[in-house]
């Protein structure tokens, strides 16, 4: 069930234009998806609060999440 969370928590996150536009399009993604037992851990860091934000609404629109802790740092200026 958590391989499942996870893939749907990657659509619902890098689906969504406005960030993956922004964010999908590395090597590396920035922002980490973390899954146990249907606990989503996000980690990483975001280049404004506005995107913190966004993703975070989008983690907790994902089905079957007992809960989202968003972790993500805004970079500083």
């Amino acid at each position: 069930m958590d391989d499942q969370i996870r893939r749907a928590m990657f659509r619902a996150i890098y689906g969504d234009p406005q960030i993956g536009d922004r964010y999908g399009h590395q090597a590396l993604e920035p922002i980490h998806i973390i899954v146990k037992n249907g606990h989503v851990k996000l980690e990483g860091v975001v280049a404004n609060q506005m995107d913190k934000n966004l993703i975070n609404v989008r983690a907790n629109a994902v089905p079957n999440v007992f809960s989202v802790e968003n972790n993500l740092q805004v970079a500083s200026s």
